[in-house]
């Protein structure tokens, strides 16, 4: 260990209460972009963080909430990308929580509140490390820092990637930690190389003015079930999705893919007890259900139709609605994949289904040769003391793709998680061990940027 990364971690020690302080601060901020709640406040919470620490800040509108960036120069002339976001996932159902959401409490170790790990802890963890290796080096971080922090991930980040056209000259970086990373259930480290994409849509249909006796099952038309037979036409019971030619750009794992996807742990035991699942999808088990990330998938998020309170009421739905959700592997394109969804319920004769474009992210990958991915991995090793895990794609989605072609940039991961932040859900935290933890890690990478 050098002299360098010495004074970081006793420094990161030191300091950690206030950097929970600082957490809960945000955390305490409502920013609730699906529902419009409180983004500029927490906006300025996040440019006044950057703004104390010397950052140049720049606050700027876009079409949603406002993106704030911060730039402060280094030593070398390469400059690290963090992106992050300050925006929530609405929290309820409130009667879950243990604590109220929007009131953060230390317990057990952890702090809970809504955003404690997603995204707000990974945001502090990363002004942490700037702090920590700002300290080692007499004030002048090793390489440039930049932070882009916007308000509307939890909602599809629906402008940033026309914001990162319009500001390239601004953004010019050589590389990005993203906003979320961490450890596996066994604390291994991981590095993610890249996410599928997604693409969200609404289906709706109506089959008359307003609902119905059911005794008129026999003549009127159900409109929940004209919806469930449209849904029926989308994937069969062998999980193959029907749309003709959506598998037409997915290309398999390569061997290097497949090799990665093996060294991986068993997770089975971790998600059998984390959702009590009784069968995995198609009957996978073992390391099989790693392989599964190369599937892309059609999900319904939820459905809605007719009576749901208690007791009966006999009647015929007029409407229904359902929401879905297409991951995407890399070359898919979700304009494609939308066009195609609307073909296919044409062409069975579900075209009174209104399908409505709710939002999309394109998948998008890093090269498992890169430096930065070796960095990442090498320092995560150092600060949890296990070999670090790559991840050759990632099953969720995220806006790599706005900033990794534009930018012409690597992008890795590295951060607080450690799979039971409950993330989403309530009773969200983020253990503050791994807060610290986070902030070791990305302090290493800090430290080793400037000279790749």
């Amino acid at each position: 260990m050098t002299e360098s990364v010495r004074k970081i971690d006793a420094f990161l020690s030191e300091g950690l209460d206030g950097y929970i302080a600082e957490t809960a601060r945000l955390c305490a901020q409502p920013s609730i972009s699906a529902q419009g709640i409180g983004l500029p406040e927490c906006a300025g919470l996040v440019a006044g963080l950057l703004e104390q620490r010397g950052f140049q800040v720049w606050r700027i509108p876009t079409a949603g909430a406002p993106v704030v960036v911060g730039r402060l120069q280094g030593r070398s002339p390469r400059t690290l990308l963090f992106y992050n976001h300050y925006d929530v996932q609405p929290p309820e159902p409130l009667d879950l929580w243990t604590s109220p959401p929007f009131e953060p409490v230390v317990r057990d170790g952890a702090l809970y509140a809504r955003g404690a790990k997603d995204d707000k802890g990974e945001f502090v963890a990363r002004l942490a490390a700037v702090d920590a290796v700002r300290a080692a080096h007499g004030g002048i971080p090793p390489c440039g820092v930049l932070f882009v922090v916007e308000g509307q991930e939890e909602i599809g980040s629906p402008h940033i990637a026309q914001f990162v056209q319009d500001h390239k000259d601004l953004l010019s970086c050589h590389g990005a930690v993203w906003e979320e990373g961490g450890t596996d259930a066994d604390g291994r480290p991981q590095v993610s190389l890249g996410r599928r994409g997604v693409l969200e849509v609404d289906l709706s249909v109506e089959t008359m003015r307003v609902d119905a006796h059911s005794g008129q099952a026999d003549v009127l038309p159900n409109a929940a079930w004209r919806l469930l037979r449209a849904l029926a036409s989308l994937k069969g019971t062998d999980e193959r999705i029907r749309i003709p030619g959506f598998y037409n750009d997915v290309q398999p794992p390569s061997p290097r893919d497949i090799a990665m996807l093996d060294a991986l742990p068993d997770y089975e035991p971790h998600l059998r007890a984390t959702y009590g699942v009784r069968e995995f999808v198609l009957g996978r088990s073992g390391r099989a259900l790693n392989h599964a990330v190369f599937e892309p998938t059609c999900n319904i998020q939820g459905l809605t139709a007719g009576y749901q309170g208690p007791g009966a009421k006999t009647v015929i739905p007029a409407r229904a609605k359902a929401k879905l959700d297409f991951r995407l592997l890399p070359d898919q394109d979700p304009d494609d994949i939308f066009a195609r969804l609307k073909r296919h319920l044409d062409a069975e004769r579900f075209g009174d289904v209104e399908v409505t474009w709710i939002g999309a992210m394109w998948p998008s990958r890093v090269s498992v040769d890169d430096p930065l991915v070796a960095l990442t991995a090498r320092t995560g090793e150092e600060v949890y003391g296990l070999p670090g895990l790559l991840l050759p794609l990632g099953g969720g989605s995220s806006p790599f793709y706005a900033f990794a072609k534009p930018l012409g940039i690597p992008v890795v991961t590295a951060g607080v998680g450690y799979g039971r932040n409950r993330t989403h859900a309530p009773d969200e935290h983020v253990r503050l061990g791994d807060l610290l933890n986070a902030a070791r890690h990305i302090a290493r990478i800090l430290e080793g940027f400037g000279d790749l």
